[in-house]
Formats: structure tokens, sequence, C-alpha cells
């Protein structure tokens, strides 16, 4: 009597084991490496609801691009991933965490922390002297890293300050004056040279005196174009877009960058 030979079926479900390196800048841009089993048909990848890019997979990994977090909140989250049918899918829980890591981090951290609720304890609030965008910039600068000195300086709620911290021509003015902090001005047209935590100024007249000034939050790629949105006071928003700014709000307004090269 001939025994029957079974074979084994395959394992064609799609599973991760690993998500290597398991925590990274909330600012996003950095690489993860995803392990499991079945991933060679993956095209979707998400880190918690943000989806990432892929550049790689293969049947045992997938490497993906990973996004910047919801408003540069720090966390763990879900990785998942969907294979090009929709049907093979696998979920890890918390496998990778968000961290507040770099100087950006901790300036868009800060800014889309208190855009809306002033941080006015400890910084003041300039609106009843003309406005408090330049103190608000000037706030998110130090949480990225610079120290006050005799000509940028807020001495507590707002109770004596320099021009060049709270006044938008002198601050322009300021960094003009001072190529060591790092910044190169660049045209409201060179988008492609704009990275998130840059500084957008205006001029609202186009009367060559400056008006307003905000921090870049985000850099996106919509049809073919850039397109920049700024967090800011006055008028408070956390992803104001640059191009409604200077066209449905202020027509004919003009202005310039100063990006970060450090």
């Amino acid at each position: 009597m001939t025994k029957a030979i079974t074979k084994a079926t395959p394992d064609t479900s799609t599973t991760i084991s690993a998500v290597t390196p398991a925590a990274g800048s909330v600012s996003g841009a950095n690489t993860v490496t995803i392990t499991g089993n079945n991933l060679s048909d993956v095209t979707t990848v998400k880190i918690g609801d943000q989806q990432a890019t892929v550049q790689k997979a293969t049947d045992s990994k997938v490497v993906a691009v990973v996004p910047a977090a919801p408003d540069f909140k720090a966390g763990a989250v879900d990785v998942s991933v969907t294979a090009e049918n929709g049907k093979q899918a696998a979920t890890s829980d918390d496998a990778f965490s968000y961290t507040v890591a770099t100087p950006v981090d901790r300036q868009l951290s800060y800014a889309l922390t208190y855009w809306k609720n002033y941080n006015s304890a400890e910084w003041g609030d300039l609106n009843s002297v003309g406005g408090d965008c330049a103190n608000f910039v000037s706030q998110t600068l130090i949480a990225r890293g610079w120290t006050q000195n005799a000509d940028w300086y807020n001495k507590g709620a707002a109770a004596d300050w320099a021009p060049a911290w709270g006044y938008v021509p002198s601050m322009d003015a300021y960094f003009r004056a001072h190529p060591e902090l790092g910044l190169t001005e660049y045209p409201l047209d060179q988008r492609d040279k704009i990275k998130v935590g840059d500084i957008v100024m205006f001029d609202w007249n186009d009367n060559d005196s400056l008006d307003h000034v905000q921090i870049v939050s985000a850099v996106e790629k919509v049809g073919g174009q850039i397109k920049i949105k700024m967090v800011g006071h006055n008028e408070d928003s956390d992803y104001r877009d640059l191009d409604e700014t200077i066209t449905t709000d202020h027509p004919g307004a003009i202005g310039h960058f100063w990006s970060f090269s450090k």
C-alpha cells in the first residue's frame, strides 16, 4: 500500500515582522525598511495615517520614505502595507515612533503648538503695537536653537524687546546684516530651494515696506507645482497657502524667502 504524500500549502499571507529603524524625526524624509513575508506586491505603505513613498519592494522587505508626522507631533504609530490587488495587507501596531529630534523638529513642533494658543505668558503679545507675527517667528527660532543677543531679544512677556525681534522690517534687516545666521534670500518663485522651517517675508502693497512674516509649515508638490503652506500669527494659521495669500488675500503682494543653510 502506497502512502499518500501531502504537500504543504505555501504561506501566501502578507506579514510584517519588523520596522527598522523603529523611530525617526517628526519632519520625516528618512527611510524605513519593513521586513516580513510576501511583500513584493506591496504598493502602499502607511506610517500612522500618512502615506509613505515606496522606493523598493521585494518578497522579504519594503523600503519607504517616512512622511512628516501630522502637525509635527511625537508618538508611536502603526505601520501598514497593502498589496496592489488591495487584498493582501498587514499592520504592525505602534511599530514606529516619531520623535522631536532636530532643530527644525523643535521649531515646527513649537509653531504648531502655539499658532493659535499664544505663549503670551513667556513672550507677550504684540498685537496691540502693530502685530505679533515677528514676535511669533522669533519664538520659533528660539525653539530651533537660536540664542538672544544685544540686537535680537525679548526680555520676558514682551516687556522689553528689540526691533529685530518683533518688527518685520527690522527683522529682515537683521537677517541681511548677519550672514553668520546661515540664511539665504530667495524670491517667491524659487520654491525648489525652500524647506519646512524657512521664513517668508511679505510686502502687501509693494511699497518697499515689509508688513508680515511667517514660517513654512509644508512644502508639497501638487500637479507638478510646488505649493507652500505657512504657520504664523496675524492671521493666525497653521497651513496658510502662499498663493492664496498673495492673490486672494493681498492681490499684488510681493515678498521673499529666507532659507536656512544650516
